[in-house]
């Protein structure tokens, strides 16, 4: 197995990726001809599962675009069957402190290091030396979104295995009392802890950022691994704009 998202981050290089939440292989086959570094399938906030999933995964065209999946809760079984199905990596919703991220690492690395339970799906049909390199390859990404998380972040990074984290805003200033809004100066010294403590820790900072915000400030303060937005609202933002050059 050979992760191109995992060498992209080694490298310091940023890497930029877009949510599929729509059950089409339509889509998954589309987005995975642009620039982007990784789709990520999310079966946590959406209706797909890891059947649907797979059928998008294998509408991809080429291997330049990473797969990657939103597992549901941080299960080992979760993990196992994203895996299973050819995700090359998993980000893990609500890790909050350093025994959520151990077990989360433990899920996605086999014995000894781990607990993965060893099944004979997609993977092996393409890499014969898969279960070799699987440990090394697979990106463990934690999604830090509740203040306890914030507070954890260094213990939760000093984890081995630990690759990359991903800044959920919504939740996180759900969590603060902010109600989803993110412009309050609090919020923001959140999310500075987050990226201070990663880069600590050697850890690769990862954020939702949203479909049309640009992002060279983001870029310039050291995020890496950054989602432009989700296939539904840019389905609808490029329809607005659309309409709007139409009726100019």
């Amino acid at each position: 197995m050979k992760n191109q998202l995992k060498r992209t981050l080694a490298s310091g290089k940023h890497a930029l990726g877009a949510w599929v939440t729509i059950p089409s292989a339509d889509v998954s086959e589309a987005m995975s001809t642009l620039d982007l570094d990784w789709l990520l399938f999310d079966l946590e906030h959406s209706g797909l599962n890891e059947q649907s999933a797979q059928v998008l995964m294998q509408g991809m065209r080429g291997d330049r675009v990473t797969p990657l999946i939103r597992v549901a809760w941080n299960d080992p079984v979760l993990i196992k069957k994203a895996l299973d199905i050819g995700a090359h990596g998993v980000i893990v919703p609500m890790v909050n402190t350093k025994e959520d991220a151990l077990k989360a690492v433990q899920a996605c690395t086999y014995p000894p290091k781990g607990i993965r339970g060893c099944g004979p799906k997609r993977p092996w049909i393409y890499d014969p030396d898969y279960i070799a390199t699987a440990d090394e390859e697979v990106l463990v990404i934690p999604q830090i979104e509740t203040e306890e998380a914030v507070n954890n972040a260094d213990e939760i990074f000093a984890v081995e295995g630990v690759d990359v984290c991903f800044v959920g805003p919504f939740d996180l200033s759900i969590s603060m009392g902010f109600k989803g809004k993110q412009d309050d100066p609090k919020f923001q010294a959140a999310v500075d802890k987050v990226l201070e403590a990663a880069k600590r820790h050697n850890v690769v900072p990862g954020m939702w950022l949203g479909a049309g915000r640009p992002v060279t400030e983001r870029l310039k303060a050291g995020w890496k691994f950054i989602s432009i937005g989700l296939d539904l609202n840019l389905l609808v933002d490029g329809t607005k704009a659309a309409l709007k050059k139409a009726l100019d």
